[in-house]
């Protein structure tokens, strides 16, 4: 029984933690802002292909830091 209640527990705190979605939220729209940029203006899809391979480049190296 109070297995099932620990269990209860636990899965009512993950339900309600929030704290990364707004962060998610945020890069999904800069995302899809800056696809729309590149796709009405084709001059801006290089510029935002450069800016997306440097934030990769820059995660990459900061995950084998923290690793």
């Amino acid at each position: 029984m109070m297995n099932r209640i620990h269990n209860f527990v636990l899965k009512s705190r993950l339900l309600k933690d929030t704290k990364g979605q707004d962060l998610i939220e945020y890069a999904l729209m800069a995302g899809f802002v800056a696809v729309a940029a590149g796709a009405i203006m084709p001059g801006i899809g290089t510029s935002v292909s450069t800016i997306f391979s440097r934030v990769a480049s820059l995660m990459t190296s900061a995950a084998a830091q923290g690793s």
